[in-house]
């Protein structure tokens, strides 16, 4: 109880928020504000308690003035039920609010106009957060699905590419529809300069998903052995560049004269971050030790 309770001593209230809190109280508008914030508190709240629940290092809950994120120290070494589950906890959180706001306007305990608002802004953030644009959690589902089959730095870079290419159908849609909205264009200019920083620091992203393995932090650890076959030609980032989430991976080195030998990842992530071999052939281990 008392570490679920220290959850709350997580929560960031962003200063805009305070802002746009004055500002609705002024234009009256401020039971929508408050409709908002509470869907956006328990959509966040509900991300930070499944991943709590895997003991995931939580960072802190920001509500923000516009939605909110649960940002974690983890960076795609857990194992994926795992990560689908901290995902998908926000959105669930949407149908127990909307089954419970139904059952208060049955019984007369909530006017009608304050369930429409609470139905309309519970269905528009579920529908909108399941866009597949990174960081939505439909942009981490996207990334999920294609880590299952796909390295980890080469679905990072399609996810990005692909989240690009749905925010900008999602600019012209409204451009074509609602021009004028500013809320909606805030909103798309937060996820294109998050798409732009994410996309930035993509080789630093790879590198932490690395260490993260080189360190051992990997939750309850990975069910499957994935073989990777490479040449003892190839750079030791090259092969590292191979490695996908939830899986362990042997390293099968090929030569002239057939298979040279197999290493196992710890070996190769060790020649790469305690030897310094950063440029090095992954050839080359079998000589260094």
């Amino acid at each position: 109880m008392n570490k679920a309770v220290s959850l709350l001593k997580l929560i960031h209230i962003h200063p805009l928020l305070w802002l746009a809190a004055a500002t609705a109280a002024f234009t009256a508008h401020f039971l929508e504000l408050c409709l908002l914030l509470m869907i956006i508190f328990f959509h966040e709240i509900g991300h930070a308690f499944a991943a709590w629940r895997f003991s995931w290092r939580i960072k802190r809950i920001s509500l923000l003035p516009f939605g909110g994120v649960a940002e974690m120290d983890e960076h795609g070494n857990r194992p994926l039920r795992e990560e689908a589950i901290v995902i998908l906890a926000g959105p669930v959180q949407h149908i127990w609010m909307m089954a419970a706001a139904f059952l208060l306007n049955a019984y007369g305990l909530i006017p009608e106009h304050t369930y429409d608002l609470f139905i309309k802004y519970n269905l528009m953030i579920l529908v909108f957060n399941l866009f597949p644009v990174w960081p939505l959690d439909g942009g981490k589902l996207l990334f999920l699905i294609l880590s299952t089959w796909r390295p980890f730095p080469e679905a990072h870079q399609w996810t990005l590419a692909c989240s690009a290419a749905c925010l900008t159908l999602f600019s012209i849609g409204t451009l074509l529809t609602v021009p004028l909205h500013l809320n909606i264009w805030l909103v798309a200019g937060f996820l294109y300069f998050s798409l732009y920083l994410e996309w930035k620091q993509r080789h630093y992203v790879f590198i932490r998903f690395l260490l993260e393995r080189y360190y051992g932090k990997t939750g309850s650890g990975f069910p499957a052995l994935s073989p990777i076959k490479v040449e003892e030609t190839e750079g030791v980032l090259q092969v590292l560049s191979k490695f996908r989430r939830g899986c362990k991976h042997s390293i099968v080195v090929g030569g002239d004269g057939g298979d040279k030998g197999i290493l196992d990842e710890n070996e190769v992530l060790h020649f790469f971050f305690s030897e310094k071999k950063t440029g090095g052939k992954i050839g080359d281990l079998f000589y260094a030790y």
